[in-house]
């Protein structure tokens, strides 16, 4: 069999329709704006407006876009760290909006985080070995012997050693305590992460170490990953596909190669063009800047919430905001490039 038959075979297997691992139907979450000796609600901040989409068991969906888009905000949304204010949440066919309490608590042995910021998400008074052990004593999941058991084998399989499990946060390094925080988001066996930024503070040399334990782990547990970022590079490398983020919305949602080769929003084209590309035939390329600063969500434009900044701006995107269209490839543009 040919190399070309076998990628073809290969492609066919990844276009099989399957049953989503999650799927977000409507997501929103608004923090009230309270003014006042006595406070009252005088407005809300739209941090994340209506999103839908569905991410399948064993991909990477990845949401980018600038700071303030609701990016992590929509990853917290979806365990309810910071429950929505409206929209569905579903996963593996439950509704995670219908069920609290106990019935909420064993939900979560299926979904987890790992944090931005590696060092203030490990509690700085308990050793690594009693960090890792926490969610297995909290959801009583086995004895005590089997608790050393997995916290020595988890740690090996993120590359450190039983002997760091007496040491202490402050002890490690900052690709360390990720490296950690990685092992304490595997404990429980998860089907889903959410993985909030887990390589932006980091050096540029342990951000692809992280990416490649990412990717090895994510084969050897079937596991999915929602992938939330500001680097393309990384994004890249890791995603299946792309949902780019504007203003508490999804404004195009694609394959990572159909994001990357032909992007149909503008916006799109904008962060696009801020990539860096290593071909020096392609470093003279026309470059399409973003003009402007991003309107607040307190307030967000009517119509189209792109238009304040779009250069292809007409009346209709003044007026009606448009919807995400498309099968493959959608875009949420009145005139999407083609």
């Amino acid at each position: 069999m040919s190399i070309s038959t076998v990628e073809a075979n290969q492609e066919h297997v990844k276009t099989v329709p399957e049953v989503p691992l999650l799927e977000v139907h409507n997501l929103k979450k608004y923090y009230p704006i309270k003014k006042g000796i006595i406070p009252r609600t005088v407005g809300h901040v739209k941090a994340v407006d209506g999103l839908n989409f569905s991410l399948y068991p064993g991909e990477t969906l990845s949401l980018v876009g600038e700071s303030g888009c609701g990016k992590s905000t929509t990853g917290r949304a979806i365990v309810k760290l910071d429950p929505p204010t409206e929209g569905k949440v579903i996963l593996e066919g439950m509704d995670l909006s219908e069920i609290s309490g106990l019935n909420l608590r064993k939900t979560r042995t299926k979904m987890q985080m790992i944090f931005q910021d590696p060092y203030s998400s490990l509690n700085p008074r308990k050793r690594i070995g009693d960090l890792l052990s926490e969610p297995l004593l909290a959801h009583k999941l086995t004895d005590k012997e089997e608790v050393d058991r997995k916290v020595n084998e988890m740690l090996e399989i993120v590359g450190l050693t039983k002997l760091h499990r007496s040491r202490y946060p402050h002890e490690f390094s900052g690709g360390q305590r990720q490296r950690i925080g990685i092992a304490r988001a595997l404990m429980l066996n998860p089907k889903l992460i959410i993985c909030d930024e887990p390589v932006s503070a980091l050096d540029v040399s342990i951000q692809a170490q992280v990416l490649n334990l990412l990717k090895d782990l994510q084969k050897e547990f079937q596991l999915t990953y929602l992938f939330i970022a500001h680097g393309l590079g990384a994004v890249k490398y890791i995603s299946d596909r792309i949902a780019v983020m504007y203003l508490g919305k999804i404004v195009e949602l694609g394959k990572t190669e159909d994001i990357f080769k032909k992007p149909k929003h503008p916006y799109t084209q904008g962060l696009l063009s801020t990539y860096p590309i290593p071909n020096p035939h392609l470093r003279n390329r026309e470059r399409i800047l973003v003009e402007g600063d991003v309107p607040s969500p307190a307030n967000p434009p009517k119509g189209c919430s792109f238009h304040t900044r779009c250069p292809i701006a007409q009346d209709i995107c003044r007026v009606q905001p448009p919807e995400l269209t498309g099968l493959h490839h959608q875009t949420a543009c009145h005139f999407p490039l083609l």
